[in-house]
């Protein structure tokens, strides 16, 4: 499991190779379509910016963050109305999003690491926010990534080894955001690098078994990719049902993506 350091130097150089992407981006294609439905280039930056606030906000005044959660009417719209009210002219968009995310980081990194701030659903600790963000960070920037071709930037890193561990972390959350029971059974998921090396969590003899590249687990559990496109290998009844439900953030559940194949 990684420490908060290095899981906020891994989400602030993600930051950084996202931002190096839009920035060099001319002012035409921030209106450009993205994956996600609806949303454009400006709104993935929006919603980036949004979460990065409300999150430093949770940890620097957290009856503050819950007193604007209770203003929420609908948080099945939420995701999209905020993202839609941050849209702005790139540059001003992006000076947000920059003072944003270096006020997230220092709010983390003074927060006692066992400390639980609110959030939409359950509590986390500044190590399980961080991880948030960065798995949230990764997402979005793929989005945009896909969006404008920028292939080097569609390569995995290790800093995905954060995605994969929240992906596994959060499998009975997966179930219970879809109304369903938690699984019975534990699960084993071993996930091969383009290095060769092989990241595995759980136990060996668990009945539930996906396996893969980290790539295409990391895809599923952010929702950036239906099942039916992914190369893993999924044994068991409850594997293979939350396969339909997997979701590494908190919140409802998200518009999941139509099968390509």
């Amino acid at each position: 499991m990684a420490t908060l350091p290095e899981v906020l130097a891994d989400l602030e150089a993600e930051s950084a190779a996202l931002d190096r992407l839009v920035s060099a981006l001319p002012v035409e294609d921030w209106s450009r379509p993205t994956p996600a439905p609806g949303w454009t280039v400006a709104h993935q930056i929006a919603h980036l910016h949004w979460t990065d606030s409300v999150a430093a906000l949770a940890a620097t005044d957290p009856a503050g963050f819950i007193a604007k959660l209770s203003e929420v009417d609908d948080p099945y719209r939420l995701v999209d109305q905020t993202a839609a009210e941050g849209v702005a002219p790139p540059a001003e968009l992006l000076a947000k999003w920059r003072a944003g995310r270096a006020a997230l980081v220092k709010a983390l990194s003074n927060v006692p690491e066992k400390e639980k701030l609110p959030w939409f659903g359950v509590a986390m600790s500044p190590l399980s926010s961080a991880t948030g963000r960065m798995m949230e960070t990764w997402a979005h920037g793929r989005d945009i990534a896909e969006t404008i071709g920028a292939e080097e930037h569609l390569r995995p890193t290790d800093r995905l080894r954060h995605v994969v561990f929240l992906g596994y972390r959060t499998i009975a959350h997966s179930f219970v955001m879809h109304g369903r029971a938690e699984p019975r059974q534990p699960f084993r998921v071993e996930l091969s690098t383009t290095g060769g090396d092989l990241w595995t969590f759980g136990p060996e003899d668990a009945p539930n078994r996906v396996a893969g590249p980290v790539l295409d687990f990391c895809l599923l559990v952010t929702q950036r990719r239906h099942p039916a496109d992914l190369a893993l290998q999924v044994t068991g009844d409850e594997a293979r049902e939350w396969t339909t439900v997997a979701q590494a953030f908190a919140g409802p559940p998200g518009a999941k993506r139509e099968p390509k194949r």
